[in-house]
């Protein structure tokens, strides 16, 4: 059984996530589970983390709720909750294994990093004042053995003070083992708000809690806002067979043939990944030349996902024949999309789902002059009809027809998909190394 789960909660954090994932890869090659829990990020969060965690899970965006999703079904003696801007000791691992000999939770001592000279006074005011309450702050990288984070209920369901709120569960169970060995975390709250500032608002906070005034009044006035309610949409994707000669031709001078197409095996496989994540509504893989590969047959098999021959024609008429399928049979709004776009996420396809209550339509725009997602609240035939597809008037010309039709719409901001062997370049060294699976393998459950 493994000891340790490291759940580590993000939004938006994809400036300096790699190098945070990458600092805890010699505690995974030590049997440590990294789990990933996004928020909803619309930046490239979600594409890093599925590079260096074992798992990536989508949450409703809050602390609390991230972690204990980052918690559910894990059979690991202990876990450590990290937040994305902290690094571990090297050998955190044997220091929590030999911390939970003595109680059942605690907590390290934290080290503020950044330019201001006060934030070794403030980090040492913090550690201080936890032996002494007894009260342990997510910047501490709080460890607790599993049993009894269950047993207390994990988390409380509020968008702020959780950590608080967790170390008086658990304090009533045991005292914390506060580690004198030291976490390393930014300090670019204080740095951006002022030392003093900061301070001064912390602990307003802070008493106004603990007299009770409620965490959401609190969230509410720190600037926090709570994540809009899903809002329902079906999720089209098109795709090809991983056959070679056949997927993603254009990278097979970088990769060859072969690889090209386990590269585009593995894109489609993440893409499901993201949509299942999201959750938005019901999920149908249009197949070329059909559905009958046996990767299309795998995925319906192993994944629940339904897969359906796309027609005949160029891939406007492809993609119109999805759409008439869809509006046919359903009220819902149905959003299209490839498997080229490694960055797209959970929050990308909410942040569509939702533009989508007022547009007609929502497009995220690819840099290349296309785009990797069309979102439609009603059938526009129009939008497929004489575009110039694989050229960069695609994106242009499909404002044209919306414009014509009186529709509209509303752009996210663009992203890259991965067509030409400089794609695939900027992939990894922009997301880290991509993990193809062997030609031979089946294809795994979209979990």
């Amino acid at each position: 059984m493994t000891f340790l789960r490291i759940v580590v909660p993000v939004l938006q954090e994809a400036a300096t996530l790699a190098d945070t994932l990458r600092a805890l890869q010699p505690l995974r090659a030590r049997g440590a589970e990294l789990v990933v829990v996004d928020g909803g990020s619309t930046d490239a969060t979600w594409a890093i983390a599925r590079r260096w965690a074992d798992a990536v899970r989508f949450a409703p965006r809050g602390r609390a709720t991230q972690m204990n999703a980052g918690a559910q079904g894990c059979d690991a003696e202990a876990l450590l909750f990290l937040h994305a801007d902290t690094r571990l000791p090297e050998h955190a691992d044997a220091l929590v294994r030999a911390a939970l000999r003595q109680g059942g939770w605690g907590r390290f001592d934290v080290r503020i990093d950044g330019r201001p000279a006060m934030l070794k006074l403030v980090a040492a005011m913090m550690n201080r004042r936890s032996r002494l309450s007894g009260i342990a702050t997510g910047d501490q990288a709080v460890f607790v053995r599993r049993a009894l984070f269950e047993a207390v209920g994990g988390f409380p369901a509020q968008p702020l003070m959780e950590d608080i709120a967790l170390s008086a569960r658990l304090r009533r169970e045991s005292q914390p083992v506060c580690l004198r060995e030291r976490v390393a975390t930014s300090g670019r709250r204080w740095e951006q708000h002022g030392v003093w500032r900061t301070i001064f608002a912390m602990w307003r906070l802070r008493a106004a809690y603990f007299f009770g005034a409620p965490a959401r009044d609190l969230a509410a006035r720190y600037g926090y806002s709570e994540a809009a309610p899903a809002s329902p949409a079906a999720v089209a994707v098109m795709a090809k067979a991983p056959v070679p000669g056949l997927a993603k031709t254009r990278l097979a001078p970088l990769l060859g043939a072969v690889a090209a197409a386990r590269a585009h095996r593995r894109f489609t496989i993440d893409i499901l990944q993201v949509t299942r994540a999201a959750a938005t509504g019901p999920v149908t893989l249009w197949c070329a030349p059909d559905a009958r590969h046996r990767f299309f047959r795998a995925l319906a098999r192993t994944a629940g996902i339904g897969c359906r021959p796309q027609p005949a024609g160029d891939l406007g008429a492809r993609m119109a024949h999805a759409v008439a399928a869809h509006f046919a049979a359903a009220d819902m709004p149905l959003l299209l999309i490839g498997t080229d776009c490694p960055l797209l996420s959970p929050g990308h396809l909410h942040a569509a789902s939702a533009a989508l209550r007022s547009h007609d339509a929502v497009l995220i725009p690819a840099t290349d002059g296309g785009y990797v997602l069309l979102g439609l609240r009603r059938p526009i035939a129009p939008v497929f009809e004489a575009i110039d597809w694989s050229t960069p008037r695609v994106l242009q010309q499909t404002r044209e027809r919306l414009r014509a039709e009186g529709a509209s719409w509303v752009e996210l901001p663009a992203l890259w998909d991965v067509d030409e062997p400089a794609d695939w370049q900027r992939m990894e060294r922009e997301l880290g190394p991509a993990r193809l699976p062997p030609s031979t393998a089946p294809a795994p459950p979209c979990r």
